[in-house]
């Protein structure tokens, strides 16, 4: 007997017909034997219902009593659930976080997870029932209800799973897995069978929607098997996991991309120690977040250029910010440009095979695409070019890095 915790996210669950459906799928899983605890979102579109209702009434609302509302939103969804299951006479027992004892920090609306209980859970699993926890939310030490934040019900079910030492996370969400690239750009994107938590993680910051980087990140520190699937269609998704020795046969995984970047560039800045802190920190102070940072001498040997990225949203106020400093160190300008983009290769196969940089620069020069900054990692290689460029560029690299490919087997490597 396999123990599973399933996710369900909002559209997975967004409608009556969608909940009867979810009930078939884990009905299923518990007629060939399974353990079963199902973590559930709210209906899709509830939350921002809820936050709205609150706007109306209070614009600021008190954090406290804005996760007492955002939380009922869960509690419809896995009493609903609770009784379809129980309707299909497969019994069935719902839960709040609180219930659970998912014991949270005191941080309201973006609380982390301290501790899970698990002893009504294995009660309720040794009695034969599913048990359906709702996900995005626990309590404190007082008893006050919090709720995680963004991505939180996926970070609930990876917790439980690794409370309850589940055989498998699975997150069920309205794509098939993760790709190679975004198939709305790559038609010929390719569904993985297997990725490395690394690599996950590298792709959830450089823009895949698919999974919150909270989520992995726990998985990997707890060692908790998460597999991607449809509540849509039925296939076997994407499993993430450790790194395994033929996992490096495959070069690159995928190819993620940020259409939500920015650059400032600052020209003619005395070459003196301590400048780059004054540029970079006047930003970093004001909790804007620096990505890419590009510095080079000029040819006369005193001053420096500096180059560096942004969300797009912070590039107006970063501009100003940088634009004061500059007065103060007498840079000679600074301008900017919001029309760009980031494209990333991501693998761990980076590390064990040469020349992916000289692979990657050679095929973007054949499109005619002129590079304007470079980040690299262990397993990521990041661009900036120029967001007219940016499907072309996807294509482009996805086509040299034969992702669109079967994988290769073992002894047909170049």
């Amino acid at each position: 007997m396999s123990l599973y915790v399933k996710k369900f996210g909002g559209t997975s669950v967004g409608t009556i017909e969608r909940i009867e459906h979810v009930a078939d799928l884990v009905k299923a899983s518990r007629d060939q034997g399974d353990d079963v605890v199902v973590v559930v979102s709210a209906m899709s579109g509830e939350t921002n219902r809820l936050i709205d209702l609150a706007k109306q009434v209070m614009p600021k609302p008190t954090p406290r009593e804005l996760d007492v509302l955002m939380s009922t939103g869960e509690q419809v969804t896995i009493a609903l659930l609770a009784m379809a299951l129980e309707k299909r006479g497969c019994p069935a027992r719902s839960y709040t976080g609180g219930q659970v004892a998912v014991q949270t920090d005191e941080t309201h609306n973006k609380a982390r997870i301290k501790n899970v209980g698990r002893e009504r859970i294995d009660s309720d699993l040794a009695a034969g029932r599913v048990v359906v926890v709702a996900g995005f939310q626990g309590v404190d030490a007082a008893g006050n209800i919090t709720t995680l934040g963004r991505g939180g019900s996926d970070t609930s079910a990876v917790a439980l799973a690794a409370a309850l030492k589940a055989d498998e996370c699975q997150i069920f969400t309205d794509v098939d897995g993760i790709y190679t690239t975004d198939p709305r750009i790559e038609p010929r994107a390719r569904r993985l069978d297997r990725i490395t938590f690394e690599e996950m993680l590298e792709l959830a910051s450089l823009g895949a929607k698919v999974l919150q980087i909270r989520s992995v990140e726990f998985a990997g520190k707890y060692n908790v098997p998460l597999r991607v699937l449809s509540s849509f269609q039925e296939n076997a998704g994407t499993l993430i996991t450790y790194e395994e020795p033929e996992m490096e046969d495959a070069v690159i995984s995928g190819i993620a991309f940020n259409r939500d970047e920015a650059q400032i560039r600052v020209a003619g800045a005395p070459d003196q120690p301590g400048i780059a802190r004054r540029i970079i920190g006047a930003v970093s102070d004001a909790n804007i977040e620096v990505d890419m940072i590009l510095q080079n001498v000029a040819s006369d040997g005193g001053t420096a250029n500096f180059t560096f990225t942004v969300h797009r949203n912070d590039y107006q106020q970063a501009l100003e910010l940088v634009r004061g400093i500059t007065e103060e160190i007498g840079a000679e300008r600074v301008d900017g440009d919001e029309s760009i983009v980031k494209i990333s290769l991501v693998g761990v196969g980076m590390r064990s095979h040469a020349g992916i940089a000289t692979r990657m620069f050679e095929a973007l020069g054949n499109e005619g695409i002129n590079i304007h900054m470079i980040s690299t990692s262990e397993i990521k290689i990041s661009v900036v070019v120029d967001e007219k460029y940016l499907e072309l560029g996807v294509r482009a690299l996805h086509a040299a890095f034969g992702l669109d490919a079967p994988p290769k087997a073992v002894g047909e490597l170049n």
